[in-house]
């Protein structure tokens, strides 16, 4: 699940952002609705001016502190003078293809989304091909051949937990009667990457494998009628007020909590180091199509990815920016230790552990 904000006047949906903004009502560029990249209609500045007419963009599904996006928001909507609106921070994935669905047509519709990858793979007839000026800094197993999605940051999946309170040496320890009404997801895992790689992770620690989610869902289930599991999803908020202090989620936004809560420390098993990414996609009835592009190519130029790499997320072009010395060092230095061999979720074993999920997880833990 990915922060709680008010709503925009303008068009209803909830308004995150600071900094210049442009007046409510800018009207769709329509020309740049089927544009499959910059050069092909005038460049960055053609695409520049059309996002500036348009004034808006509309983004879903993105808290303040995940991956850094409030600073991400911030600094795009202050350097064009484009108006961010921000609707359900705290959604899921799945939530944010229910949004495109439900709100076709409308001013309101998301332009863009940030999703995970079984929910990308599932949905790429919503999407509109786009290639960013960067596109050859992506590699190419972490992109869609035809510009439809394409993989922006990750890292591994992680145990976040209060040392003041508890010790993490394995996922096992979990099970224990310390762990009473300690546990959570970052959501519900039928819906939510992050709560599905956390079920993964548990799998891989329990003689699993990333074609076998089996085993997690077991333990969970384990995890539940011991009275450990915390059946909320796991936010900022939760870990600050005491009610998640063991977490399972991607490393960088465990890492965050470090901010308001010193004693948090994160713990990647390192028989269980399953890596992650999540992926941009623009869909093909963004209300602004021109601002839609201009934020793909502001994500994918060397300041959107280091901001993502400061949010402690490792962006998709960072051995391209290693290589040419635009990568920031000092946030590359601050990334979480991770030692061992990682995995992945290829399509097809993200798609099988999805439907796992959907058949047996609501049996082993209830609603």
């Amino acid at each position: 699940m990915k922060g709680s904000a008010a709503r925009a006047t303008c068009l209803g949906l909830a308004l995150t952002v600071v900094g210049t903004l442009a007046a409510c009502g800018g009207s769709s560029d329509s020309s740049w609705s089927n544009v499959t990249s910059a050069a092909s209609n005038g460049g960055m500045s053609a695409l520049v001016t059309a996002a500036k007419a348009e004034g808006q963009l509309n983004v879903i599904a993105l808290p303040l502190n995940w991956a850094n996006y409030g600073a991400i928001i911030k600094d795009f909507s202050a350097k064009y003078g484009i108006k961010v609106n921000q609707a359900n921070p705290q959604g899921s994935s799945q939530d944010e293809v229910n949004a495109v669905n439900s709100e076709k047509g409308t001013s309101k519709a998301p332009d863009v989304l940030d999703i995970g990858m079984a929910v990308a793979w599932a949905n790429t007839s919503l999407f509109a091909p786009y290639e960013v000026s960067e596109w050859s800094s992506i590699p190419a197993n972490q992109k869609d051949a035809g510009g439809l999605w394409y993989q922006d940051y990750g890292g591994y999946m992680s145990i976040g937990y209060d040392s003041s309170k508890y010790t993490v040496t394995s996922v096992a320890d979990l099970l224990t009667p310390a762990f009473k009404s300690a546990v959570a997801l970052n959501g519900d895992p039928t819906e939510a990457n992050a709560a599905l790689n956390g079920v993964m992770l548990a799998s891989l620690a329990n003689g699993g494998s990333i074609s076998n989610i089996g085993p997690g869902v077991s333990f969970f289930k384990q995890l539940n009628a011991a009275g450990n599991f915390v059946p909320v999803t796991a936010t900022a908020a939760t870990i600050d007020n005491g009610t998640t202090p063991v977490v399972f989620d991607w490393d960088y936004l465990n890492s965050a909590s470090v901010v308001n809560l010193p004693s948090w420390k994160v713990f990647v098993p390192s028989n269980a180091i399953l890596g992650g990414y999540y992926a941009q996609a623009i869909t093909k009835t963004a209300p602004h199509p021109a601002a839609a592009r201009l934020w793909e190519e502001y994500l994918y130029s060397a300041t959107g990815q280091n901001l993502w790499l400061q949010g402690g997320a490792r962006p998709v072009e960072m051995t391209a920016m290693q290589a040419n010395g635009s990568l920031n060092q000092t946030y590359a230095a601050a990334l979480p230790a991770v030692s061992g061999s990682p995995v992945t979720l290829d399509q097809s074993q993200a798609s099988a552990a999805a439907s796992y999920l959907a058949s047996n997880w609501s049996a082993a833990v209830g609603s």
